[in-house]
């Protein structure tokens, strides 16, 4: 220390001898413990295993994640209730976007802009993420979506952001190898339909709606009926899709078929303009809907009660019960493992069918899934310091890279141009497809009633109770005066 202290300029301090020795760092460290809310499932258990493995404080800090897994049926309500009761339990939180207009309106997300703008690694980040994930995950009102898209680079002028990308999410198809490619089953399909069954990957990039209904129809056994190379140990279904009325479960596939069919929900770019009744209900949109109800008979017999939610069908899959199904790849890690999987040696992806226009090409627009990562606003400084370090901790590349390895997903772009990524699983590929197909449900306050109650006629007519134009009309009307009370139509 004093021959150090000697090599000093003049009037060196205490201070700075400890700075060279690195003492600086340690007296400046703090013990902080951030507690995030986060859905219960393998993205986020991912994050907090890898944040005790790996995470460490630039400013060396004792940091601790103190995650509280939420189911995802009860994660809204927990979350919310939270948030208005005044308790300010979360530091961060993985936050669905169509929640940002609801929060941030509230006061309780923090607008980051600034805070990006002058962090260079944060800078760094926000140009690095795909487009449709700063759109869909970090911008509030969500109205500015095409002001992201014209700016063409970030920050876009007069945009406000709020989040990062936890964890992105598209649904793509999940299929047994062992059936698609299978010679007999192929004879067969080409025997029935003059087409060719879809085994590669290739192959179910030409597959539409028409094509799936005929997987349906194909795939549909009886228990003892001829299967593969085998027998049908049970009944078995051709196709499964979300048929859920809990949460966002029918809205997130039911979105997919009216939006590639040139239809529209209630937009809110187009506020106040835009009007709900005449183009929710409109004469393309029921047309969507009746397709999308003509294939939930061909599917397992619960998606007739309305609860063919993400996870049933995943576990109607991993049972060896259907052919082929369109979930989030947020859910594939399980199906590959042999401890909860029947199929998790024959199992195989492709992008998720779409509709067919009449150049040829395949429209697979639907809805982004996912979730960004949020501040909130009763942080102390030093608190949000060190939440932004655990933001670039997980946005790293090399972290990236582990999360995707693990069954997660990458929103940045430098990752997912790497080479070895499709590679690290088996999706990546139909997903990095899929994320660019993808557009989001509303994000304003309102949200949550206007999904509410969509869902409850969308159930209705799921379970035959009521067509789909009178499904539509009802979700119309509601919607249309939602809006004007809120002031968002004139």
């Amino acid at each position: 220390m004093e021959n150090l202290g000697r090599r000093l300029v003049p009037g060196a301090s205490l201070a700075l001898v400890l700075a060279a020795l690195g003492g600086a760092t340690a007296a400046h460290a703090a013990d902080i413990t951030i507690t995030m809310a986060a859905p219960d499932w393998p993205p986020t258990r991912f994050m907090k295993e890898e944040f005790d493995r790996s995470y460490k404080s630039p400013d060396g800090n004792d940091t601790k994640l103190d995650m509280d897994f939420i189911p995802w049926p009860s994660f809204y309500e927990r979350v919310a209730a939270s948030l208005t009761s005044g308790e300010q339990k979360y530091q961060m939180i993985v936050t669905d976007s169509q929640w940002l207009g609801s929060f941030v309106e509230g006061g309780y997300y923090l607008d980051l802009t600034e805070k990006m703008k002058a962090d260079p690694e944060l800078t760094a980040i926000m140009r690095d993420l795909h487009p449709t994930l700063i759109s869909a995950y970090s911008t509030y009102p969500h109205k500015t979506t095409q002001q992201v898209k014209d700016a063409g680079e970030w920050p876009a002028p007069n945009v406000h952001y709020y989040g990062f990308p936890q964890f992105p999410d598209t649904y793509v198809t999940y299929y047994r190898k062992d059936l698609f490619c299978n010679e007999k089953e192929q004879k067969n399909f080409q025997d029935k339909y003059g087409e060719k069954l879809p085994c590669t990957y290739d192959d179910w990039e030409n597959v539409d709606w028409v094509m799936w209904k005929k997987i349906g129809e194909f795939f549909r056994r009886k228990k003892g009926d001829p299967l593969g190379d085998d027998t049908a140990k049970d009944d078995f279904y051709g196709i499964a899709y979300q048929a859920g009325k809990g949460y966002d479960f029918s809205t997130m596939q039911i979105n997919a078929f009216i939006w590639q069919r040139g239809g529209s929900i209630w937009d809110e770019t187009k506020e106040p303009e835009g009007q709900a009744e005449g183009v929710v209900n409109s004469d393309v949109a029921v047309a969507a809907l009746e397709d999308y109800l003509s294939m939930v008979p061909l599917m397992p017999p619960v998606a007739k009660t309305g609860q063919m939610d993400i996870f049933v069908e995943q576990d109607l899959y991993m049972q060896g019960k259907v052919a082929a199904m369109v979930d989030w790849v947020g859910l594939g890690e399980p199906v590959l493992d042999p401890k909860t999987s029947t199929v998790s040696d024959v199992s195989a992806f492709g992008p998720a069918p779409g509709t067919k226009k009449d150049d040829g090409t395949i429209d697979r627009t639907g809805n982004i899934g996912g979730q960004p990562f949020v501040l909130t606003t009763w942080n102390s400084d030093e608190v949000v310091k060190e939440a932004l370090n655990v933001v670039k901790w997980w946005l790293k590349p090399d972290t990236q890279m582990k999360f995707a390895a693990n069954g997660g997903q990458s929103g940045l772009m430098s990752v997912m141009a790497d080479p070895k990524y499709d590679t690290l699983r088996p999706w990546n590929r139909a997903h990095k497809e899929m994320l660019e197909w993808q557009r989001d449900v509303w994000h304003i306050p309102e949200f949550f009633e206007l999904l509410t109650q969509q869902q409850e006629e969308f159930d209705k007519a799921i379970t035959g109770q009521i067509g789909a134009k009178e499904a539509l009309d009802s979700v119309a009307k509601f919607q249309q005066e939602t809006l004007e009370d809120a002031g968002r139509i004139e």
